[in-house]
């Protein structure tokens, strides 16, 4: 998960949030006074509290010396936004719910593509979960019954 976060007047920074060590998963969970896997779902829902606590510990990253206090952006100048691999795993979901409705899968990937980072990785997933699969091709099994004459042993001949 990415968290772009984009002061007034200023450039916007991308906050990879998508693989946290286990010690900052600590000081995010302190600091929020939650549980790691409530922070998770609170980002993915817009939550200002799971997206500033996050954003911080990211940004401690490149710059040791920041406190919290000093991380206190508006709300509407935080974003989620999704990396390829969970572009792929929302499309599928998103295939899996909407498939029988080809208006609401179309909105529900157009809301996709608005939160995703990767444009390209957004449209592949979006593709692959909605291309029809072709039934695997096994090989067929022979068995001794099957086996052609001319294949049968010389002491049967």
């Amino acid at each position: 998960m990415i968290i772009e976060y984009t002061p007034e007047g200023g450039e916007t920074m991308r906050l990879d949030a998508g693989r946290m060590r286990a010690s900052e998963i600590q000081i995010i969970e302190r600091t929020a006074d939650a549980k790691w896997a409530a922070i998770k779902l609170g980002m993915r829902n817009g939550d200002i509290n799971a997206l500033r606590t996050v954003g911080f510990v990211v940004r401690k990253r490149s710059e040791p010396s920041l406190r919290i206090s000093d991380f206190d952006p508006f709300e509407d100048e935080l974003r989620v936004r999704l990396d390829a691999s969970e572009a792929r795993e929302y499309a599928e979901r998103l295939y899996a719910q909407w498939h029988h409705s080809p208006e609401d899968l179309a909105d529900a990937f157009d809301e996709l593509r608005e939160v995703c980072v990767d444009t390209e990785a957004c449209e592949q997933a979006i593709a692959d979960v909605s291309t029809p699969k072709a039934p695997e091709q096994t090989e067929p099994v022979v068995t001794p019954e099957e086996t052609p004459a001319s294949a049968a042993s010389p002491s049967e001949s």
